[in-house]
């Protein structure tokens, strides 16, 4: 990790064009709390206690101890706060069962042939017991398959059908409705998936200006003077596309994860992410057309 100057003073002015950058990230996150009614002074409290937490484990010094002292140098937060908030245990919060659970069924489900039809689309699953004459595979087996623990398939099913993940067709066969688990419903799974893919976006996005290699692939493609009928079936190309490149690394990584399971280093994650939006322009002076952002 790139660590800042020991000779640079909290007073020291950063880059223009980066606080400008951190200006835009920060707007829609701003517009998002005020909707939320999530108000600047918890938000301050909020930073000053990360502030502490990124300097304590990731700006320490070799072999040397992280001392409240140098974190205050580091942050600007003061002493005494730094020394309290040192003390205080992180409020992690787990991955909700439900939302762990729901991300492996679906991967399996997508990624594995067994689970297919002839153009590798997930098929629809039938419920056990409509299924005992024609032998197909069912909900129930791939639910038996990915969950070690006994969980009752319809317990997942209904909360699916609640969600809008799965609907049940006229045959009454369980049609998964998206290739990626982002529930159309349901404000606590949408809220996770919010701040798990932000976070490795933004990762990697800070990963790249700080200059560390080899760098991660963050590319886009935009253009503004649109017609709104345009938009639209931009944002529905993307959409198709964005699931063929999703379904395609779902299917290599389920198949390496299985290989991996024989042996070796198995300490590692990775997330690959598709986004789409679309604004009415506004004053702001627009970007090239056609150019790709790296």
């Amino acid at each position: 990790m790139t660590r800042p100057d020991e000779n640079l003073s909290i007073s020291s002015q950063p880059p223009a064009v980066l606080v400008a950058a951190i200006r835009k990230i920060l707007r829609p996150l701003v517009r998002m709390l005020l909707t939320y009614q999530i108000t600047y002074p918890f938000l301050v409290n909020l930073l000053k206690g990360l502030y502490v937490e990124v300097a304590d484990q990731e700006f320490g010094m070799d072999e040397k101890r992280q001392t409240d002292s140098r974190i205050t140098l580091l942050t600007g937060v003061h002493r005494k706060d730094v020394k309290r908030l040192r003390s205080e245990l992180s409020e992690d919060i787990n991955t909700p069962k439900n939302i762990s659970i729901g991300g492996q069924l679906i991967a399996y489900w997508l990624g594995s042939k067994e689970f297919w039809d002839k153009e590798g689309l997930p098929l629809a699953l039938p419920l056990r017991t409509a299924a005992k004459v024609t032998k197909e595979k069912t909900f129930d087996d791939l639910v038996e398959l990915v969950c070690k623990q006994d969980i009752r398939p319809r317990v997942i099913l209904d909360e699916w059908l609640n969600l809008g993940i799965a609907t049940l067709d006229s045959d009454n066969k369980v049609q998964l409705n998206t290739g990626a688990f982002t529930p159309e419903k349901g404000f606590d799974e949408k809220a996770f998936f919010f701040g798990k893919n932000l976070h490795d976006h933004l990762s990697a996005s800070a990963h790249n200006l700080t200059g560390n290699t080899p760098s991660y692939f963050d590319r886009s493609v935009y253009y503004d003077k649109l017609s709104h009928e345009s938009v639209q079936e931009l944002a529905s190309l993307a959409n198709t596309a964005g699931m063929q490149a999703l379904n395609t690394l779902n299917k290599a990584a389920l198949s390496m994860q299985q290989r991996d399971e024989k042996g070796g280093d198995r300490n590692y994650r990775m997330n690959f992410g598709v986004f789409n939006y679309n604004a009415v322009l506004n004053d702001q002076p627009a970007d090239r057309e056609g150019e790709q952002n790296a």
